[in-house]
């Protein structure tokens, strides 16, 4: 097959939505609120009920926060599996979504973070679902326009950018699942269970 005849943007969507079919979706399947909060280490960021974080900085819009510094700490602080996500639906997809794609604006400050595993699944759900259409909706010369100043490299293609957000979807979600499997196989630890 010749490379002109490669469609690309098929292409580029194919490579996360076979990721997320094949490999993460049924991992994130039954995620419990327990799993979603557990932290494996002391002062881990999280999600958490608005006023009660000893974070330097607690963002967020509803009855839920993250926990955030600035600027970062080093070595960077351990995060849960409710931070990760409330980081993958927002800074990774909600805010491009709305830079991007035409939906509603979205911070870290401004998000409503989800109070528990079920609610965090469906905002990732809803932000991939806008994130593929508008990702299908470039077309083969909108993944050659440049990003522009919502970016920080401007004159990048958006095929960079979906590129570059496929990547953070597989790195964060890859380090949800193994979260779970710590969290199966500390939990089966202490409670005296031979696995």
């Amino acid at each position: 097959m010749d490379a002109d005849e490669l469609d690309w943007n098929r292409t580029l969507r194919e490579q996360w939505e076979f990721h997320w079919n094949h490999q993460v979706r049924a991992r994130l399947e039954g995620l419990t609120d327990e799993e979603y909060f557990w932290s494996p280490v002391p002062d881990a960021w999280s999600v958490r009920p608005r006023g009660s974080s000893a974070a330097p900085v607690q963002v967020g819009a509803g009855d839920f926060t993250l926990d955030y510094a600035f600027p970062e700490p080093v070595p960077a602080a351990f995060t849960t599996i409710a931070w990760r996500l409330g980081h993958v639906v927002v800074g990774v997809l909600a805010a491009r979504n709305a830079a991007h794609f035409g939906a509603p604006a979205a911070s870290y400050e401004s998000w409503e973070y989800a109070g528990g595993a079920a609610a965090a699944l469906g905002q990732l759900e809803a932000q991939l679902e806008v994130w593929l259409a508008g990702v299908g909706g470039l077309g083969e010369v909108g993944l050659r326009v440049a990003v522009g100043e919502k970016e920080p490299f401007p004159e990048a293609p958006m095929a960079d950018l979906v590129l570059h957000v496929h990547r953070e979807l597989i790195h964060h979600l890859s380090e949800v699942c193994l979260l779970r499997d710590l969290y199966v196989h500390t939990k089966s630890v202490t409670n005296g269970e031979d696995r």
